[in-house]
């Protein structure tokens, strides 16, 4: 039945066979397409995994062995390191060759050569902010390490070793589809997640959209809607964490730079959905005594997943848990002694400055009273069907000109260039492969010290019952307010001068309240750690219902931090909906607007997604909070709105008085005049709802989380309408199109480790395969598999599948 969907996009009449065997545009030659020899039939797969029991490798050194469990995870043993990672490359090729296709091809800024003209400007901006360039930088670093060199070598040999054993017929849908064949993986190719990550996780800023709002505005106005959180409201690192070190002095704030120029639009930025939580409990708080880990990292939920789970074994590694394809190692997981768990922390590492060029040639730019030399990179960029288009990109030494007169045609008077920490040359890919094969503490910070970014907080726990919390990373000394607002590119005083050193990094090693965790949070107390940290994305509310809960729990099981992980507690409705209740004027409402009220007043607070009550709040709160910020609507230069949090605040403290009259009506409104105004509008909105799409608005339904495939156009291979609670903001994240990319537990027994873990989506990435998908529900459910390590190790029962890689004679 999973299969009439895939089935079903492909119908055409017999007739247009012979015309369509020629691609026009981005359309596929349908008749190659439609072939019983080569075509999409052949990726309808009867079994779930169609490899064979024997495969000879030129490239291998000894036998390894490659066993499949219920879930199709591979678990790999080998003899040595080198066989271990060809045999990860193999296998993860097996299963997502086209989603690693397609993560090099973002990174590396080469989509127009499959999609053609249509993702030119996607292209040049990846190698304008740098990823092509980052990556070929962390390649070049880690070849010359012959121990890093031979692994990155061995896994990408075992990516090609299985490309070349592919016949047209069996490429994966995709790339019949975009009627292109895989190409030869690379070396580099096989170092892209850092990149990759990188963008998603590490290039949130607002400095833009904060100097447009400050000119127009001033000062006063933006520090009362875009305040800096000072870390009083449950941090990640405890309160009474001492700071026993000499910080390094703080740069001199320059003057204030004024930058004339309005920008109308902003660059593309990580998604303000994605978040994060995890949390650890020691002994004192579980049930068993032993430490026990919970992590889901909240991401844009896509199919294939963007995580590939594995377990790798070889003489001095035994770990497993989840990567993304086309990377060895794993980034989240645990060995036979300890496990971690990351979230993001929303940090500023970017900083833009505003660079003035002596002439219109722009080979020189002002800087420290002085002219220097720019660099001019050309990136020649292939299109489908077309001319190939070459870029010119002008580089100073705070880094990229990402916006300027020749990309976005309205920048013509300004000229950005970015400093990014991610242009650094990083090591985070040796702290990852120390992480796998630590013992114990002391092992896992040497691996710590390489962890350059993107910043994450990185959560520990092991077998002694140890729990920890680090912030590693680099992170520049900042004045107060440095890379809030664009700053000025010839003065030396505005840049970066020293970095935190590693010593002094944000980290706490186990707590008497017995847990410690992150949820995207501000990090620090500010008025006692001695760095300033600036972020205009903390989050404000998943991670107090985690602390609240971790502090009145006791004798915790796993299944215990599995309920706190699906956890649907709507912190931000506990605070806000009662004063909103209170300002209502009840006497006058009809029977649908009674209705609408009575479900929001019993309701408890908790997005199940069989009830209706959150989604009248969502409703609400929605179109509260566009009513309120409507003027933000009306400017012509980019600007945000007022986060979620500084917006109840306001409300509920009466704040918003100046910003309640709404522009459409002639009429001076009162913030109470709003609140009913927005409150009627909702029960309509409702109405209208119900009108189009039937009477069921569960939260569930009106929610509508889906997991959709890397390329929009695929519907066919999309998962709509999944029946999951939660919501941005609350623990159990899962809003439309974000939510929890991985969930798991991992109790440190040291007797035998007990794992659980869940994501949703499924090992194969073939939509054609029985297997596709086949997690979402249990994952919707809040349900875990047992992870096949420690006590409840792969058995040969537990075994759907063998394969034997052997060297080729």
């Amino acid at each position: 039945m999973k299969f009439i969907g895939f089935l079903l996009s492909f119908s055409v009449t017999a007739s247009l066979i012979t015309i369509l065997n020629i691609p026009f545009d981005s359309i596929p030659p349908i008749g190659k397409l439609l072939s019983p020899h080569q075509g999409f039939w052949i990726n309808s797969e009867k079994e779930v995994i169609n490899l064979s029991k024997f495969i000879d490798l030129t490239a291998l050194k000894n036998e390894v062995t490659i066993q499949f469990d219920e879930l199709l995870i591979p678990h790999i043993k080998a003899k040595n390191n080198e066989d271990l990672f060809l045999a990860q490359g193999y296998v993860t090729a097996y299963h997502r060759l086209w989603q690693m296709d397609f993560y090099a091809r973002v990174v590396m800024g080469r989509l127009s050569e499959v999609v053609g003209i249509k993702a030119l400007d996607y292209d040049r901006l990846q190698r304008r902010l740098g990823l092509k360039a980052m990556t070929i930088k962390l390649h070049d670093g880690l070849m010359k390490d012959p121990y890093y060199a031979a692994l990155i070598t061995a896994y990408t040999n075992g990516v090609n070793s299985y490309i070349t054993s592919l016949s047209s017929s069996e490429y994966p849908i995709e790339f019949k589809l975009l009627n292109y064949k895989p190409e030869k993986w690379t070396t580099v190719k096989t170092c892209m997640a850092y990149a990759l990550l990188s963008s998603t996780l590490s290039r949130n800023e607002a400095d833009i959209e904060n100097t447009n709002f400050r000119n127009i505005f001033g000062d006063d106005l933006f520090n009362i809607l875009f305040p800096e959180p000072d870390g009083k409201l449950d941090p990640i690192i405890p309160k009474d964490t001492p700071f026993d070190f000499n910080p390094l002095s703080k740069p001199q704030k320059p003057a204030k730079f004024e930058l004339q120029n309005i920008i109308n639009e902003t660059i593309s930025k990580q998604n303000p959905l994605n978040g994060s939580n995890n949390f650890a409990v020691d002994g004192s708080k579980s049930k068993s005594g032993h430490a026990i880990l919970a992590n889901e990292p909240d991401l844009e939920l896509t199919a294939p997943s963007i995580w590939y789970a594995s377990h790798l074994t070889s003489p001095d590694i035994n770990v497993m848990g989840v990567t993304v394809p086309g990377t060895p190692v794993i980034l989240i997981g645990f060995n036979d002694s300890i496990s971690w768990g990351v979230t993001n922390s929303p940090r500023d590492q970017v900083d833009w400055f505003s660079v003035t060029f002596k002439d219109d040639l722009r080979k020189e730019y002002l800087y420290n009273n002085q002219w220097f030399k720019t660099e001019q990179i050309l990136e020649e960029i292939t299109i489908r069907d077309k001319e190939n288009f070459i870029d010119t990109i002008i580089r100073v030494h705070h880094g990229p000109i990402v916006y300027d007169r020749h990309y976005l045609a309205n920048h013509a008077k300004v000229n950005l260039a970015m400093r990014w920490i991610s242009h650094d040359e990083s090591t985070t890919f040796k702290a990852l492969f120390q992480f796998n094969k630590a013992n114990n503490y002391d092992e896992f910070v040497d691996g710590l010290r390489f962890f350059s970014g993107p910043p994450q907080n990185i959560l520990y726990s092991d077998v002694k019952g140890n729990i920890a919390l680090n912030l590693p990373g680099k992170f520049p000394i900042k004045f107060p307010g440095q890379g809030k607002f664009i700053l000025d590119g010839s003065n030396p005083n505005s840049e970066w001068q020293n970095y935190i050193p590693f010593e002094h990094r944000l980290k706490r090693y186990n707590h008497p309240q017995g847990f410690l965790s992150s949820a995207n949070q501000f990090p620090v107390d500010q008025t006692t750690y001695p760095y300033h940290i600036y972020s205009n994305q903390f989050e404000h509310y998943r991670n107090r219902r985690v602390n609240d809960r971790l502090t009145t729990m006791q004798n915790i099981e796993p299944e215990d931090l599995m309920n706190l992980q699906n956890d649907n507690f709507n912190y931000i409705a506990s605070e806000i909906l009662p004063y909103l209740l209170s300002q209502l004027d009840t006497m006058s409402h009809n029977e649908d607007q009674k209705k609408f009220f009575n479900e929001l007043q019993y309701w408890d607070y908790f997005n199940h997604p069989n009830i209706k009550a959150p989604s009248h709040f969502e409703l609400w709160s929605d179109i509260l909070w566009e009513t309120l910020w409507d003027e933000f609507d009306t400017m012509s230069f980019a600007v945000n709105k007022p986060n979620i949090y500084t917006t109840s605040q306001l409300i509920i403290s009466g704040g918003i008085t100046d910003f309640s009259d709404r522009l459409i009506t002639p009429l001076e409104e009162t913030p109470n005049n709003l609140i009913n105004y927005s409150f009627n509008t909702a029960v309509d909105s409702l109405n209208q709802w119900l009108s189009d799409n039937g009477n069921d608005y569960s939260w569930g339904e009106f929610k509508g989380t889906e997991i959709n495939h890397l390329v929009s156009s695929f519907t066919s291979f999309n998962s709509k309408n999944i029946s999951i609670g939660g919501n941005h903001n609350i623990v159990n994240a899962a809003s439309k199109h974000h939510g929890p990319s991985w969930r798991m537990v991992v109790e440190m027994d040291p007797k035998g480790i007990n794992a659980y873990g869940v994501y949703p989506g499924s090992q194969t990435g073939n939509p054609g395969n029985p297997m596709y998908g086949h997690m979402i529900t249990h994952w919707a459910d809040g349900k875990y598999y047992n992870l096949k390590f420690g006590r409840n190790k792969l058995s040969a029962e537990d075994v759907l599948y063998e394969v034997r890689l052997k060297p080729k004679e």
